[in-house]
């Protein structure tokens, strides 16, 4: 079940929910709104799930950085979310998908018990130019059923993110 916008608010209220900064008019009526961070990795480089891949960091500067087709960015949130109490799922914003940018496609989920600041997997159609902190996608909180296993309580390797994450499938791989 999803909340809605005065569900989040009573629950960012009680404490059940915390997004930081928390701005009540970045809420829609299921949704927060959530922007682009100031950093952003890009790689050009072939990709191999069994080894680290490289990336080169950016700071988005203030009039905007261009982003290109063909190439893999990583970017990040600005805002952290965490919930020990609901899921979370997270999404592009149309207006960003209308200007070719897919962003955060293949994870949008983030389970009971995440504290992070989101690694987004960011692809364009076309060369756009984006910028620090805009609007780039909102996300949902959800209602669980059954008896509750936080994600940190698992173990599990993206845990507590505050920045941008590259792929670790490679620990599984060795």
């Amino acid at each position: 079940m999803i909340l809605t916008r005065a569900e989040i608010v009573k629950a960012v209220e009680a404490g059940d929910i915390a997004i930081e900064p928390f701005d009540p008019r970045r809420l829609s009526p299921n949704a927060y709104d959530w922007r682009l961070g100031d950093t952003i990795r890009s790689c050009n480089t072939d990709l191999d799930a069994a080894h680290s891949s490289e990336f080169v960091e950016h700071v988005i500067p203030a009039e905007g950085m261009v982003l290109r087709p063909g190439t893999l960015y990583l970017g990040v949130t600005h805002e952290r979310t965490h919930s020990e109490r609901f899921a979370q799922m997270i999404n592009g914003d149309r207006t960003v998908g209308a200007l070719g940018v897919w962003v955060h496609v293949s994870a949008p989920l983030g389970h009971v018990g995440h504290a992070i600041k989101w690694t987004l997997e960011i692809r364009v159609a076309r060369p756009v130019r984006i910028y620090p902190g805009m609007t780039f996608g909102k996300i949902v909180f959800l209602k669980t059923l059954g008896a509750m296993a936080t994600y940190q309580s698992m173990g599990r390797k993206y845990t507590r993110s505050s920045g941008i994450d590259t792929s670790r499938l490679y620990e599984e791989l060795a």
